[in-house]
């Protein structure tokens, strides 16, 4: 991100309209354009004035972070709240907007993954039934392997948001 157009009194020729849409996808432009004595310090990285005490000289350090997060810091002590509600912003003003369209992947285990596991763990229950059917001996080993087969199995339906 290039900062805002500008200075960091909102000078700069775009539009009120173009302006409310840059800050809309832009948390950085958002928070910068509210500063004063803005400084670019290097690639996304910036020093200005906090709006939360008599800062004289730039002691707020602002950071845009990967995904478009907005990072501040007072070198003066100043909280992020603080900082925020000096600027009329909200905290959720220094990430960006949500994608309304996303949803999580309600099961996050491709199906076939889930029925191989499944399979194997039944196949682990069958050998163990037919070892007690047959009047082999069912020894402790024999039922501990056969209880975590019957929880994988358990897992296996909780992941495929069959429970």
């Amino acid at each position: 991100m290039s900062g805002p157009k500008g200075n960091a009194t909102g000078e700069g020729g775009a539009g009120a309209s173009e302006n409310a849409s840059r800050f809309y996808h832009d948390p950085a432009a958002k928070i910068l354009e509210r500063l004063q004595k803005v400084r670019r310090t290097g690639a996304g990285r910036w020093i200005a004035c906090c709006p939360a005490h008599n800062d004289k000289s730039p002691s707020l350090a602002v950071r845009e972070a990967d995904g478009g997060r907005v990072l501040i810091h007072c070198f003066g002590g100043c909280s992020a709240q603080e900082i925020v509600g000096a600027l009329g912003l909200e905290l959720s003003d220094l990430f960006p907007p949500r994608n309304e369209n996303y949803r999580p992947e309600a099961r996050p285990f491709p199906a076939m993954d889930i029925f191989n596991a499944c399979a194997f763990e039944v196949s682990v229950a069958v050998c163990a039934i037919a070892m007690f059917l047959d009047g082999r001996p069912f020894g402790q080993d024999e039922f501990d392997r056969l209880t975590v087969a019957c929880g994988r199995l358990q897992n296996a339906l909780d992941a495929g948001g069959l429970v």
